[in-house]
């Protein structure tokens, strides 16, 4: 059995003395999309956050075999990590293209030469952002600023992609495009962890999900046998079938 790119082991963390996180374990294989879904305040972000070295945490990370528990963000970057946040965090007043620029950083860095030319892979992915290269990023629809921030993090090639909320604030339509895109990214090879409210898109695109309520796990599986779920069903997916 192969090793899985990442390998969480009861990890800890929180903000000051607060834990927010208790114990959490969780693995995704290379190639696969696994979701964590849960209300707010379950702590999701903060796992996102922790997994990524941008909070400190207690217990075991793995990346590719290796512990990086002790790593900083940026080492963690250029091992091939990247975390698209919430807030997409983008440069409002550079061009779209610039942006993108941005996130070759780590390619650049490992001595890639042509590392430019995962431009026009980017742009593959999302034609309307070539359309907009020269836009000034901050002029951008909410939907564009999210293709746009997952395509900034595209530009690094990493092995592992995490994805905070990316449907947060998007219209539906604009939102089952979004879950298309990602769909799609598992044809590149790269692996997904996707942190979603929205349980039902988020379940059909995840080979394997995770429950997080409160910091704890209360449910893991195949992302079908969540689906099938009574209680992830009556808890999540009513109320995200209402809101689609």
């Amino acid at each position: 059995m192969s090793t899985p790119l990442l390998q969480i082991s009861d990890l800890r963390a929180g903000y000051g003395r607060a834990e927010v996180l208790h114990g959490i374990s969780l693995h995704a294989d290379k190639g696969s999309v696994i979701t964590v879904i849960g209300p707010n305040g379950a702590g999701k972000s903060t796992l996102l956050n922790t997994m990524m070295g941008i909070l400190p945490g207690k217990g075991s990370v793995r990346f590719d075999g290796q512990d990086i528990s002790a790593l900083t963000l940026e080492e963690r970057v250029m091992l091939g990590m990247a975390l698209v946040p919430e807030k997409r965090e983008l440069f409002g007043t550079m061009s779209v293209e610039d942006n993108l620029l941005l996130g070759g950083f780590r390619q650049m860095r490992l001595g890639n030469a042509q590392w430019r030319d995962r431009l026009a892979d980017v742009f593959d992915i999302f034609p309307r952002l070539k359309e907009r290269r020269a836009q000034l990023a901050g002029t951008l629809s909410g939907g564009e600023r999210q293709m746009l921030a997952v395509g900034r993090a595209l530009m690094g090639r990493p092995a592992l992609l995490m994805l905070d909320e990316p449907s947060l604030g998007l219209a539906p339509l604009i939102v089952r495009e979004i879950f298309s895109i990602i769909d799609n990214l598992r044809k590149t090879g790269v692996t997904i962890v996707l942190v979603e409210q929205n349980a039902r898109a988020a379940l059909q695109v995840a080979d394997h999900g995770y429950v997080l309520e409160m910091g704890e796990l209360s449910a893991e599986g195949p992302a079908d046998q969540l689906a099938n779920d009574p209680r992830v069903i009556e808890t999540y997916l009513g109320s995200a079938k209402k809101a689609a």
